[in-house]
């Protein structure tokens, strides 16, 4: 299942297995209507993108988003049967895919504050863990992540950089860890390079980012 985790761009994120899950889908290329599960992780226009998510949703699409967002996805012409809002913390089971929110926010700057309660993501699914992480700096609640596969910010700015994403895989130790949010809207495009060159010989990085 390694291989059917994509990033598509920045942050926006494709996972296949016995179900297809977008995470942030964000200039979208393909409108191919098959997500079984859309997981949002605050409401950043390159997060929260409602043109995106029309080219991935279909009629029996369930959507996951952060307490925060109630009423901005059924104002997107979501209907609120297909959609669970989240705090961090909580878990859900859909389609036998087990989904928990992890806290997501920065320690010293102002873009995502700990009180607005967004979130990442940990997803479990054809047995095994994928963390994406959303926008976060280091914390003491993201270091406490257990997964198989990390999906880690590295382009600073509103987020971690290179050298503090390298920093929490070698703290949390998955089997492999793969940069996003970087060479679009916020980072260098050569950021994902300096991210897998730092973890060279400490745990196992590859660059997945298609465009």
């Amino acid at each position: 299942m390694y291989d059917e985790i994509r990033v598509l761009t920045h942050s926006s994120i494709k996972i296949s297995g016995t179900s297809t899950i977008y995470v942030d889908p964000f200039k979208i290329k393909d409108a191919l209507t098959d997500a079984d599960i859309i997981l949002i992780t605050h409401e950043h226009y390159d997060h929260f993108s409602p043109e995106d998510i029309k080219k991935v949703q279909n009629g029996s699409t369930v959507f996951v988003a952060p307490q925060s967002m109630i009423g901005k996805l059924e104002d997107a012409g979501i209907e609120s049967e297909f959609i669970e809002y989240v705090e961090p913390g909580d878990e859900l089971e859909i389609s036998g895919v087990t989904i928990k929110a992890v806290p997501a926010y920065n320690v010293l700057k102002n873009f995502h504050p700990k009180k607005n309660c967004w979130v990442g993501y940990l997803v479990t699914m054809n047995g095994i863990s994928c963390y994406v992480a959303g926008d976060t700096d280091i914390n003491e609640d993201v270091e406490k992540v257990r997964c198989d596969v990390a999906l880690l910010p590295c382009g600073g700015t509103y987020t971690m950089d290179v050298r503090e994403a390298a920093l929490l895989a070698e703290i949390i130790k998955p089997k492999l860890a793969i940069p996003t949010h970087y060479g679009n809207v916020a980072g260098d495009p050569e950021d994902g390079d300096r991210f897998v060159e730092l973890l060279k010989g400490k745990v196992k990085a590859e660059i997945r980012m298609e465009y």
